[in-house]
């Protein structure tokens, strides 16, 4: 079984009561049924699973359910006996969003109290956005991803005391000894071509056999690409079209969406294609990457959301479509070719497992650096500049941005190939693998009280 980080959070969450409901998010087919069944079944003698998406008459049943005593007349006709009391029974609800009701009752299903409850969605952030009658304070939304690389290293059998080791070279800034660092880059490159959706990881690990993990990725790729059911064939149609633009878009210098080639129309704007990208951000799918020209703490504030940039939800998904079956340029990391793209899909999936909201610094006087992060801890704005190839000391951009008076940046990374971990003039100089230490927290993780 692959090792996932949100196993001990579930546990945690389901071992003792709560007044919120645990709602696990995030896109199809990065596991999340399966850690909560291996967590519930663990945790209870009574595991109902209620899958609304699979199950067409479990779903219809519910469809009109709107109170509790309903709920559980209608589940009572499908699970039966298997039904005990709150201390040995989980429900869970997985694709809520199929029946959005559900998500208001909820609180009230709590409240009663006679059973635990635990729900999954994968359109979650959509649902919620259309949803007006969520009672407040009444569920627990938990984001998921596909494996982060660190999941990665333990499903390869990396040991925890080298990535503790590695965390410590990383806090300390000193630099990792050659053969951790190669034997790291190793993995990396190959998480370069797998990824972390479970079902290629898995098949990874059985046969290292690329082809049968590449036709894992192109179904699911098929998958997302078609997976917009709940629209019209128009909205269907845009939404197809901007996901299979992300990696031409990638390889671009700027990276940004462009609106007139979505539907190759002259004059379209951000304003055009609203529900589409709400749809591929929502869903899991995307990862947006706002553009911020004046970096001010914290970065929300002073977002632009015309100057967007998608990413897919998987660097393995990317590599397939950029690569397909031609391991080498990334195996061997041919000077010829330009990996930025799968460095920054990389970097930014990572940021996202680990909490951050994803901004990049776009200025025309200054340039454009590749992303930019919230310190909680110092209050301030960290840059992060990614590079693939082996110049990873030219950056005029992040050089001209830390020494804009203005920005009171503190400190600035850039995250390449290279095994050197070293500080020159403010920026700190880090292997690439290394974003797995960047968590979005802003103290030492002690209890506070206010």
């Amino acid at each position: 079984m692959l090792y996932r980080k949100i196993e001990e959070l579930l546990k945690e969450r389901l071992s003792q009561p709560s007044e919120r409901v645990p709602v696990v998010s995030g896109a199809r087919q990065i596991g999340k049924s399966y850690i909560i069944r291996y967590v519930g079944q663990q945790l209870f003698k009574n595991f109902i699973e209620l899958n609304l998406i699979e199950d067409n008459k479990l779903r219809d049943n519910l469809d009109s359910v709107r109170t509790v005593e309903e709920f559980y007349l209608a589940i009572s006709s499908f699970v039966g006996m298997q039904l005990g009391n709150a201390d040995d029974t989980l429900i869970f609800i997985d694709e809520i969003q199929e029946c959005p009701h559900l998500l208001t009752l909820l609180k009230f299903l709590r409240q009663d109290n006679r059973y635990r409850y635990i729900a999954s969605g994968s359109l979650l952030g959509l649902t919620l956005h259309h949803t007006h009658s969520i009672p407040v304070g009444s569920m627990e939304t938990i984001a998921m991803y596909p494996l982060d690389f660190e999941e990665f290293l333990i499903a390869n059998d990396c040991g925890r005391d080298v990535i503790d080791y590695l965390r410590g070279c990383f806090e300390n800034m000193v630099s990792p000894v050659a053969a951790v660092h190669n034997r790291i880059m190793d993995l990396f490159r190959r998480y370069l071509l797998v990824g972390g959706l479970p079902a290629a990881v898995n098949e990874f690990l059985a046969s290292r056999n690329l082809a049968k993990v590449r036709a894992i990725q192109s179904d699911i790729h098929m998958l997302y690409s078609a997976d917009a059911s709940k629209y019209d064939e128009l909205h269907r149609l845009k939404i197809k079209r901007i996901y299979d633009l992300i990696p031409s878009n990638m390889e671009n210098k700027k990276k940004r969406v462009v609106y007139r080639d979505i539907e190759e129309k002259k004059g379209k704007r951000s304003a055009d294609y609203e529900e589409e990208m709400e749809y591929l951000i929502s869903s899991g799918i995307a990862l947006e990457v706002k553009a911020i020209s004046n970096p001010k703490f914290p970065l929300a504030e002073t977002e632009s959301k015309n100057l967007l940039k998608l990413y897919l939800n998987d660097v393995g998904l990317l590599s397939d479509m950029l690569f397909r079956l031609n391991p080498r340029p990334i195996l061997e990391d041919e000077a010829s070719i330009n990996l930025g793209a799968l460095y920054e899909c990389v970097v930014a999936t990572e940021l996202a497992a680990h909490g951050h909201r994803l901004f990049y610094y776009d200025n025309r006087k200054y340039g454009e650096v590749d992303y930019l992060i919230d310190d909680f801890s110092s209050l301030s704005v960290v840059p992060l500049e990614v590079k693939s190839g082996r110049d990873y000391r030219i950056h005029a951009a992040l050089t001209r941005f830390l020494s804009t008076p203005d920005y009171n940046i503190k400190k600035g990374y850039v995250l390449s190939n290279s095994g050197e971990v070293a500080t020159r003039d403010g920026i700190r100089y880090v292997p690439v693998y290394m974003v797995m230490f960047f968590n979005c927290s802003g103290g030492s993780g002690e209890d506070i009280f206010i």
